[in-house]
């Protein structure tokens, strides 16, 4: 039922017309992870904007076993792209912390994501840029994303497409093939993001579109990650005063 080109398409369009209306000459800024999702967007920024503006950043922390897939992207798009190790960054923060201050496994997990996000958007301001944030609505969904980490950004291309769709897209994109079906890792842990979530993509897609699942210890924990994370897709609460 997934109409790969249709939506493709269409999605080149609202790019086009998202940097008419917040940016006109602006480029797009996009973290090149070597995953499929950065790749995608990269590649759909690429048809809608043109390789000249558009600009990849490759974020390292050390040593990153698969940088060689975010040099292939870059490479393969023909794109500007910038490398700028995160290590330090990250390094010298978690050092200022008082030694009152211990940080979870949570805050440290998160931490990496959010320097990366601000190493973007500096990015973003010395290049008239505005950030591509690279989430797809399976991550979304299930809250598997760091809040003004990768979660932050200026536009999303991906935020209501599912991972199995997104491979057909990537395809269509004629990207390596090997990008597009690269097993998500989520560099912070070093499992899978299926190893983390405790389900597979396919069982999520298929229950986000259908809302069938068989295995109902799954559907208890895909609908309890949902509740517990909705929070990441609303605005702020702001108070709003009487006057």
């Amino acid at each position: 039922m997934f109409d790969a080109l249709k939506v493709k398409n269409e999605c080149v369009e609202w790019i086009k017309k998202f940097f008419e209306e917040n940016g006109p000459g602006c480029n797009a800024i996009v973290g090149v992870s070597g995953g499929k999702d950065s790749s995608i967007v990269a590649a759909l920024c690429v048809e809608a904007l043109g390789r000249d503006r558009v600009i990849g950043v490759l974020m390292p922390c050390g040593e990153q076993a698969d940088i060689s897939c975010s040099y292939k992207l870059v490479e393969h798009l023909g794109i500007k792209h910038f490398v700028v190790n995160v290590k330090d960054a990250i390094e010298g923060l978690k050092g200022a912390f008082p030694d009152e201050i211990e940080l979870t496994p949570q805050a440290n997990t998160n931490l990496p994501p959010r320097i990366r996000m601000a190493t973007l958007y500096a990015v973003s301001q010395c290049f008239n840029g505005r950030v591509a944030n690279t989430c797809n609505l399976s991550e979304d969904y299930v809250g598997y994303s760091t809040r003004y980490g990768d979660a932050a950004g200026d536009f999303s291309p991906l935020a209501k497409i599912t991972v199995t769709e997104l491979k057909e897209i990537g395809r269509l994109l004629g990207l390596p093939i090997d990008l597009v079906d690269k097993t998500p890792i989520d560099g912070l842990c070093g499992k899978t993001d299926e190893e983390n979530l405790g389900f597979t993509y396919e069982m999520l897609d298929k229950y986000i579109r259908t809302g069938k699942i068989e295995d109902e210890e799954k559907k208890a924990r895909i609908d309890r990650l949902h509740k517990m994370n909705l929070f990441k897709l609303k605005m702020m609460p702001m108070f709003e005063p009487t006057i």
